[in-house]
């Protein structure tokens, strides 16, 4: 039976705590325990450092074949609020970036029903021309699968022409919860969690770093977030190319999802933050998304296991159409004294994790 000492020995030991053992932590209310192992866990693999990056979100189009229930982002060709980025607007941005001190462009958008694959290509390698310094870091599984039913090409074939256009990583969007009864009810249109995985596994063999997300607090229950993880968690154990685990916090505001249920807690959001970090023993970063979650809960989670306060961002869209009440940027020394005041060691890092400084 499965009891907060007998996971603090286990933590303590450096070992595996299996899914039971994280819906027993689900269930408990001591916020304050759970939180010491996953500062313990963290510790180990992290120090103090908290990581963090100058990045600027780029959204091409939110128009998208796809109009999933939860999503406040998307649109239809001629809807209210449709839009769809020139290229030279795209490149204007990133120029603008990388002239800011930006390391990366973090760009994800709809499923645009009349751009072609070529559209993509040439986007990535007109960035690569305009802002050669500049990380791209593009493309949800999501997208991928797209672009491959649209071309009519493997998937192996589409990374491999995104990588020589100069794709450089993938962010770990369209997760949501990868438990099939759980995506029927949210997202129906969208592909499967099994094809979101065989996707993310198909870019780390072809050498591309991922991320990877969960949307939490709708419909799903803790068993669903616990084997959400395990199918992380499994597939990191065989790839190992996740780098962070970036847990979202659903925003109700704005969703058709019509959810009789308020934002999530403060209390829940540490909580799923900190189990994460006890549980994905294999991911070295976990991060606070800090656009979803408020400034003041992302800086405590810096107490939760939590390493990686994500960046700098400039114009996110997707969280604040959908009724994110947080700013939409934060200047690099505001990130810097977020992470001070915490108590941590504040290190600038690139996309791949390598350090730039340390403040």
């Amino acid at each position: 039976m499965s009891t907060l000492e007998t996971i603090a020995a286990k933590v303590s030991a450096n070992q595996r705590i299996s899914p039971e053992e994280a819906l027993f932590l689900f269930a408990s209310n001591d916020l304050l325990a759970i939180g010491n192992l996953a500062a313990q866990a963290n510790e180990r693999k992290n120090g103090k450092k908290v990581f963090f990056n100058v990045n600027r979100h780029i959204n091409p189009t939110n128009i998208c074949v796809n109009r999933c229930a939860f999503c406040a982002f998307s649109r239809t060709t001629g809807e209210p609020g449709a839009y769809t980025l020139a290229q030279e607007e795209i490149c204007n941005r990133a120029r603008g970036a990388e002239a800011d001190g930006a390391t990366e462009v973090h760009m994800v958008g709809g499923l645009h029903p009349d751009l072609p694959f070529e559209f993509y290509e040439e986007t990535l390698a007109a960035i690569r021309k305009v802002a050669p310094k500049l990380h791209i870091k593009a493309f949800t599984a999501v997208e991928i699968d797209y672009f491959a039913r649209i071309t009519g090409l493997e998937i192996a074939t589409v990374l491999a022409r995104l990588k020589e256009a100069g794709l450089g990583s993938m962010p770990g969007g369209g997760a949501e919860i990868l438990v099939e009864e759980v995506r029927q009810r949210i997202c129906p249109e969208k592909i499967s969690g099994q094809r979101w995985l065989e996707i993310i596994r198909q870019a780390h063999l072809a050498g591309l770093k991922t991320n990877a997300t969960m949307l939490y607090g709708h419909v799903e229950g803790h068993a669903d977030r616990v084997a959400h993880m395990e199918m992380l968690r499994n597939l990191q154990d065989e790839t190992g190319g996740f780098q962070a685990f970036i847990p979202l916090a659903f925003q109700p505001e704005n969703s058709d999802l019509k959810l009789d249920i308020k934002a999530t807690s403060g209390l829940d959001d540490l909580k799923t933050l900190a189990i994460a970090r006890i549980f994905l023993d294999n991911f070295d970063h976990i991060k606070a998304y800090w656009v979803m979650l408020g400034e003041k809960i992302a800086q405590v989670s810096l107490a939760f296991g939590v390493n990686d306060l994500d960046g700098t961002v400039v114009e996110e869209k997707i969280g604040h159409d959908a009724g994110a009440q947080s700013p939409q940027s934060l200047t690099k020394e505001g990130i810097i004294s977020l992470i001070r005041k915490a108590g941590k060691v504040p290190v600038e890092r690139d996309t791949l994790y390598r350090p730039i400084r340390t403040y």
